[in-house]
């Protein structure tokens, strides 16, 4: 039976492109955060400005806490999701993955849930959410997660490639 469900995960190869929470893009590892705790990277003044204070875009800060969370600070991103608009699919999906992250998976399930009731379209949460099924053992969730990925358009992005090697070897990632 394992041999099955894992043949169905791996059914497509492995993708090189990938989709941001709401699609588009290359999903690529993010750089090294410049900046402390709190802080957020203005490109403009090229210097490290306090989020709370800064008229920074959802995207700015967003690209900050990717950083963030990639480099294992997940606190520090959960700092900077605070000064995000909270119903933003993106800002719900994150605070699900810092806190997944952190070990707290009932609480990230619930900002994956959030999201996807936002954006069902969201493929990041859903892949965020069946790599958590994956370290909880329940594959047979994370496949359901899979086919809602390629349901929603997800086929051949990168939380599509991602939950589908997270279900093959059991390891997840880290952004």
């Amino acid at each position: 039976m394992k041999a099955l469900i894992l043949s169905t995960a791996l059914a497509l190869p492995l993708a090189t492109t990938a989709a941001h929470a709401a699609g588009g893009g290359n999903e690529t590892a993010p750089k090294k955060p410049k900046c402390e705790t709190g802080q957020v990277y203005d490109k403009a003044t090229k210097t490290c400005i306090v989020a709370k204070d800064s008229q920074l875009d959802t995207d700015t800060l967003y690209e900050t806490v990717r950083e963030l969370a990639y480099a294992g600070r997940y606190a520090d991103a959960q700092v900077i999701l605070a000064e995000m608009p909270q119903d933003d699919d993106r800002t719900l999906t994150y605070l699900g993955f810092t806190h997944r992250k952190m070990g707290h998976a009932e609480a990230a399930m619930g900002y994956y849930r959030e999201a996807l009731v936002v954006n069902p379209d969201n493929v990041l949460a859903r892949s965020y959410m069946g790599q958590g099924f994956v370290e909880a053992g329940n594959v047979s969730a994370a496949l359901a997660q899979l086919r809602a990925i390629r349901a929603h358009g997800g086929t051949g992005t990168w939380a599509e490639a991602s939950l589908r090697q997270a279900i093959a070897t059991g390891r997840t990632f880290s952004y």
